[in-house]
């Protein structure tokens, strides 16, 4: 599975609320969002957040793989993860 790197610049306020300090920008998480944005932040895989989320939330793993893809490709969008 793959890993994602958080820039270090970027911070997290405990609302969700992501600053991105060389650009100015800023991002609003919810409550998922932001927990997976902390596992990665943590250095945690793609597998690792998998396991978290389906055993912490009722959703099934089809429907996480493509909310994860579409949460991913949203982050490096914005250049707030990259793949390792």
């Amino acid at each position: 599975m793959r890993k994602y790197i958080v820039p270090d610049t970027i911070a997290i306020s405990d609302s969700g609320f992501l600053f991105m300090p060389s650009t100015g920008e800023t991002f609003n998480l919810n409550k998922i969002g932001k927990e997976i944005f902390q596992m990665l932040q943590k250095g945690g895989t793609e597998e690792e957040v998998f396991k978290y989320i389906l055993d912490e939330y009722d959703i099934d793993k089809s429907s996480f793989e493509k909310d994860f893809s579409d949460f991913v490709a949203q982050l490096q969008k914005y250049t707030l993860i990259k793949e390792e």
